[in-house]
């Protein structure tokens, strides 16, 4: 007979967002890491609409951890049940629900439900889990409720954008110099200090400094998970620096029979009340989308042009 002991915890916030709104941003698992502070990348194996299985990585109490979950999804009644197939330790389980109900003149409610449980006799492990639940739920409530209530302007305020360039070289070269982010300094103009630890395999927590084209420098730091197998690297900024709510990214490689193309991707969502105070008073979303672009693009296209001369090199030195 089990002697553990199931806790539980809600929350809830009400929001001057329509339920559907709420639901949908609820629903796409794939956009957590923008919408979700805690959530550093989610990896979806498998949806047909109303069953959702996937990998995600969220930070907890400083740490980075990860579990697979399933979700089974009721868009008609506007609720999301989950629960943790290999919940990170100390849980040994872990799941609950998301649901939003319609308040009426466009405003709503959402209820984040949480059950979970740790081994018998290990109250530090249940403080824990209790902390990293409570801490996290907190901010991925404020974070939905802040987006929902900007719904109408959602598509200004979020960009995604790619970079690509054809690399002759082998994906495991460039793949190194993308990895290995701490040696950038030597070889990046914009990148003046860099530090990478990697606690556990394929988890690395990188610091930077970098040059933007006006001379100013900015420290950011990112977690990246590693796919070398892949030969991807996704990351998200934590905290984002001041432009942005969130900010994620990755560097992927696609070999073919002439080498490699290499990509990099980016994903912002603005933070709408920093725009005027970073970029000026008299700059619109559209002039902080370009801004955006042209920055973050510009760095990303020279970093990919570096790794594709040291893999090139690396190969003709051969």
């Amino acid at each position: 007979m089990s002697l553990e002991r199931t806790h539980h915890r809600a929350y809830t916030v009400d929001m001057d967002a329509p339920a559907g709104v709420v639901y949908g941003l609820i629903a796409d698992t794939t956009q957590w890491p923008l919408l979700m502070p805690p959530s550093v990348h989610v990896e979806r194996l498998d949806f047909d609409g109303t069953e959702d299985r996937f990998q995600m990585w969220v930070t907890a109490n400083g740490q980075v951890k990860s579990w697979f979950s399933r979700r089974a999804m009721d868009p008609v009644a506007r609720r999301v049940e989950f629960r943790q197939e290999t919940p990170a330790a100390p849980a040994l389980s872990m799941g609950g629900r998301w649901t939003v109900e319609e308040l009426g003149a466009g405003r709503s409610r959402l209820t984040l439900d949480h059950d979970f449980t740790v081994a018998p006799g290990r109250p530090d492990d249940a403080a824990w889990v209790g902390l990293a639940t409570d801490t996290n739920s907190r901010a991925e409530l404020d974070r939905i409720k802040e987006t929902a209530e900007r719904w109408a302007r959602l598509d200004e305020l979020v960009l995604t954008f790619e970079d690509k360039i054809k690399v002759q070289a082998p994906p495991e070269l460039v793949y190194d110099f993308l990895y290995r982010a701490d040696a950038w300094p030597a070889h990046l103009s914009h990148v003046t200090r860099a530090r990478v630890t990697e606690d556990a395999p394929g988890i690395q927590h990188v610091s930077t400094d970098t040059l933007g084209a006006d001379g100013t420098r900015q420290t950011t730091e990112s977690v990246r998970i590693c796919f070398p197998a892949a030969y991807r690297l996704v990351y998200k900024e934590t905290p984002a620096t001041p432009l942005f709510a969130a900010h994620t990214g990755e560097w992927a490689l696609f070999p073919d029979e002439s080498g490699v193309t290499a990509v990099s991707r980016h994903s912002v969502l603005l933070r709408e009340e920093a725009v005027a105070e970073v970029l000026g008073p008299d700059t619109d979303l559209a002039a902080a989308r370009a801004y955006v672009r042209q920055a973050l693009g510009r760095d990303s296209t020279a970093t990919l042009a570096v790794a594709a001369h040291h893999a090139e090199s690396a190969v003709r030195s051969l």
